[in-house]
């Protein structure tokens, strides 16, 4: 798939599996997880930490002349939709009860 397929039934399946990769790893983690799909705009999953409910975020995961990544809601790169692993850690460490 190209980003020139971003209207695409497959383009929002693709979306929606990286991102249930990612939910299952931080499941595993203790994390609570939902994925949100809002009318007109791409999947996200909520990342909730259960010790502290203030402490959520947004993942998106888009794709781009690199391939595809996760992303944080503020815009910034978490790891490749590769790197499953990496993205669940990065993503524990900044939910973590400090």
């Amino acid at each position: 798939m190209t980003p020139d397929d971003t209207g695409t039934a497959a383009w929002a399946q693709t979306r929606i599996d990286y991102l249930e990769k990612l939910g299952d790893e931080l499941v595993n983690r203790g994390f609570r997880v939902r994925i949100t799909v809002p009318r007109g705009q791409p999947p996200s999953l909520h990342v909730m930490n259960p010790d502290a409910s203030a402490l959520t975020e947004n993942i998106l995961v888009e794709a781009g002349a690199e391939g595809w990544w996760y992303w944080w809601s503020w815009a910034e790169r978490i790891a490749t939709a590769d790197d499953v692993m990496g993205a669940a850690d990065r993503v524990a460490r900044v939910l973590a009860v400090s």
